[in-house]
């Protein structure tokens, strides 16, 4: 009955066009991350860990019920929630996130409420609910769908060690080129 249900709500959002959103790139290196999911679960600490790990940077965690009948509106709460935030403190990207579960543990994530939601929302949001196997509808419509929480913190944030080195790459280089045109300069005047 409910994989009934959440095909006839796919067909209706597909119809209406909500899954044809043109997708909205991740900032590169987001000042603020905001972060919608239960506190209670391994799911924050992941998340916070594999960002610090990669890239230190500011989260904003929205704590919500991810699974029962009030799960959907927190969810919305939070998503439009941080929408609504003023521009110094609103994230550059949300993720929602979710361990796995079941059909049912995963529902609120396909309930027509949150899928408006996430479509709205004029901040990019990365889906990371489940497992790799797990599908919901946020998935169809956010802008990035990450296979897993810990990979959303992977999408969301650069490895600060690759961006060192390339930074230090890009300086050496400059200053190679500075060096050749000087040269180059001071052998045509005859110096």
């Amino acid at each position: 009955a409910m994989m009934q249900i959440l095909s006839e709500r796919k067909e209706k959002l597909q119809q209406e066009g909500i899954f044809d959103k043109l997708k909205t790139p991740l900032p590169f290196l987001p000042n603020r991350i905001g972060v919608i999911t239960s506190i209670t679960g391994a799911v924050i600490q992941d998340i916070i860990h594999r960002i610090n790990d990669r890239c230190p940077s500011h989260i904003l965690i929205w704590p919500v019920t991810v699974q029962g009948e009030n799960a959907a509106s927190s969810i919305v709460a939070a998503v439009d929630g941080f929408n609504q935030l003023a521009q110094n403190i609103k994230p550059d990207v949300i993720i929602v996130a979710r361990g796995g579960g079941s059909i049912e543990d995963l529902w609120a994530f396909n309930e027509e409420i949150v899928v408006r939601s996430v479509f709205n929302s004029k901040i990019p949001v990365i889906s990371a609910v489940g497992h790799e196997v797990d599908n919901t509808l946020i998935d169809l419509v956010a802008d990035k769908r990450a296979p897993t929480p810990t990979a959303a913190a992977e999408f969301v944030v650069p490895v600060i060690s690759n961006l060192t080195y390339m930074i230090n790459s890009y300086n050496d280089s400059l200053l190679s080129r500075i060096n050749q045109m000087i040269k180059y300069h001071q052998q045509a005047i005859g110096y």
